[in-house]
């Protein structure tokens, strides 16, 4: 006698599914295996396009120098600033430059693994490939021009700040590159002193430039100037271009450069660092170091912006990584070229103040300012 009724086993239900219930049980197995295989070769095609190079390069802060203090060069750690031939003062606090580092190159550019995280941070900037790194310029190349470029602004902020401080000396304008295929090709070599246009004496790169723009592009001007010693005249009509001011001029094609006959001798050493944009703090820390007492009253500056001889402080690249730079340095105050002004509005770091400067004599008055802490509200700002 059975008291219970059978129990079907789980062989005896499955043996019970019907056909349909079946194919529709494998169908859905068959979308689940092409549904995981399709989510790993999305994975793999947005990995492989992840770690595809770029055509654009980061800029990021670089390191951070003071320009009163030491720096290593050729494993030996030397004063950045040395004076010979007049007497020197103790300094204290920090006058800071700034760099950029730019990560990539022509040669090795950066993923868009890495350009995605750069887009997110404040610090860092995403800029296209050629506007660091010009069509047809390697690296190297680009690196001996932004040498030169350092070796120049220093000596223009020598003479910036010697001007300054009541020192005369004499200087001339000179030829520093003549581009291939302009006007000055095979007119004008390297180390030619410009001395006049159209028998107008011309002393730096401003009073050359309206010179030539003076001229105008119709007819030939007529350059004096002197080669191994001797005095000449060359004339070279100039060619259409447009100024960055959008305003037509002419040009000759020719790159300057100013040679000085200084009183003092003045040693600035930095490896590994190029371009201008240093200029200014340089000039300061010449300044600072010439001068009794501490020009920045022993507070942590920092600063950005080139120089010419006359004191001018121009733009440059960068602004807005060498201000979370001279943040993460410990910069209390940041001097930063007017003409950058629109960049740097709505992106200083908090934890540091920016006075604008358009000269050296203004950079020297923000400083009295920090100082003493007192005048501040009535400094120029950015804002």
């Amino acid at each position: 006698m059975t008291l219970f009724p059978p129990t079907p086993s789980d062989t005896d239900e499955q043996h019970a599914a019907t056909p349909a219930e079946r194919a529709r049980a494998e169908r859905a197995r068959i979308r689940s295996r092409r549904g995981w295989l399709a989510l790993g070769i999305s994975f793999l095609v947005v990995l492989v396009l992840a770690l595809w190079p770029t055509s654009y390069v980061i800029q990021q802060p670089g390191p951070v120098f003071n320009t009163l203090g030491s720096v290593e060069v050729k494993d030996k750690t030397v004063p950045m600033i040395t004076v010979d031939g007049a007497e020197t003062f103790e300094t204290d606090g920090a006058l800071d430059m700034l760099t950029v580092q730019a990560v990539g190159n022509p040669e090795q550019r950066p993923n868009w693994f890495e350009i995605s995280l750069a887009w997110f941070n404040p610090s860092k900037t995403v800029v296209p490939l050629e506007a660091i790194f010009p069509v047809g310029e390697t690296t190297e190349e680009r690196d001996a021009e932004n040498a030169a470029l350092m070796v120049d602004s220093q000596q223009d902020a020598v003479a910036a700040a010697l001007s300054t401080l009541g020192y005369d000396f004499p200087a001339q304008l000179t030829v520093g590159q003549v581009a291939e295929g302009t006007p000055a090709d095979s007119q004008l070599k390297v180390d030619d002193e410009l001395v006049s246009v159209n028998g107008e004496a011309v002393s730096d790169l401003p009073s050359l430039r309206a010179a030539i723009a003076a001229n105008g592009t119709e007819a030939a001007a007529v350059f004096g100037i002197v080669r191994g010693g001797v005095p000449m005249n060359i004339s070279i009509t100039p060619t259409p271009a447009t100024a960055a001011d959008g305003t037509e001029t002419g040009i000759i094609g020719v790159a300057t450069k100013m040679v000085y006959d200084f009183p003092i001798d003045v040693t600035i050493q930095l490896d590994n660092v190029g371009g201008p944009s240093a200029g200014m703090m340089f000039a300061l820390g010449i300044i600072d170091k010439l001068t009794e007492g501490e020009l920045n009253g022993g507070q942590h500056v920092a600063g950005t912006g080139t120089i010419d001889a006359s004191g001018t402080v121009g733009a440059i690249g960068g602004i807005r990584q060498k201000l979370f730079g001279a943040r993460d340095a410990g910069a209390r105050y940041f001097l930063a070229p007017e003409s950058n002004c629109t960049e740097v509005v709505g992106h200083v770091p908090d934890g540091i103040r920016v006075f604008s400067v358009g000269t050296l004599e203004q950079a020297v008055t923000a400083l009295d300012a920090i100082a003493d802490e007192s005048g501040l509200d009535a400094l120029p700002t950015c804002e």
